[in-house]
């Protein structure tokens, strides 16, 4: 568990094949309600690639589990080997290998942070290649909320150009605590957005999460000057 109510899940291929997909895709998982009715959900895929790499056959999503939900009833249920059906991956939520831009700013909440995570390598790569920066504002509403902390902290440790901010709701981590952090707001993130100055001459910006923080900064960057070719969005909704 991630958090409370979100689960980290790994699956591999059960056909052995290499699962191939660029950061910031989504898969389909497919199943039925107890009626027998199909349906499926989409999990944008947390998993980290190395650029240049063969594929892997790995996959891995983290999924908010809804009470009374049915994917939720799905995943609860499983044990180590059990298998789903999944299709994909799909998706354009991605890094465009002809960006000149010299500045992401990725701003998430929740599970939308996923698709950031399997970024990693690409952006410790084109921070080195580009000398692109890149600042992570990260939504939760509490510290205990706050999904693959450790991991940004780290990578922010280890790379100056990579700014991680996370964003606390309603409570801020307790000084000293293992989730203190030097660079952290207490607030949404669509809060935040003027202290970093988008600049419609060098900025390229991914919102990912939920709807009203989406569309809240997709106007706020707008409002910016940024074209909205330069705002890059994907919405996540909890269903059931």
């Amino acid at each position: 568990m991630l958090a409370p109510t979100v689960a980290h899940l790994d699956f591999e291929r059960s056909d052995g094949q290499p699962v191939v997909f660029a950061p910031g895709q989504f898969i389909q998982i497919h199943f039925s309600y107890a009626d027998g009715t199909a349906t499926k959900r989409s999990y944008s895929l947390a998993t980290i690639a190395t650029p240049g790499a063969a594929p892997g056959t790995a996959v891995e999503i983290a999924v908010s589990y809804v009470p009374g939900g049915a994917a939720t009833a799905l995943f609860e249920g499983l044990a180590i080997g059990d298998t789903v059906d999944a299709s994909g991956p799909f998706g354009r939520f991605c890094l465009m290998p002809n960006d000149a831009n010299r500045r992401y700013l990725l701003i998430a909440t929740g599970t939308g942070v996923t698709p950031y995570r399997s970024m990693l390598p690409l952006l410790e790569q084109q921070m080195a290649t580009r000398g692109i920066e890149v600042v992570l504002l990260l939504g939760a509403r509490s510290p205990d909320e706050l999904l693959y902390g450790d991991e940004f902290r780290a990578f922010a440790g280890a790379h100056p150009g990579f700014r991680f901010v996370p964003c606390f709701s309603r409570r801020m981590p307790a000084p000293g605590s293992p989730q203190d952090h030097p660079d952290m707001r207490h607030g949404y993130v669509q809060q935040f957005l003027d202290e970093f100055a988008p600049d419609p001459a060098g900025d390229i910006a991914y919102l990912c999460g939920n709807p009203d923080m989406v569309d809240a900064c997709f106007e706020a960057l707008k409002g910016k000057g940024l074209a909205v070719s330069q705002v890059r969005r994907e919405k996540y909704v909890s269903s059931k």
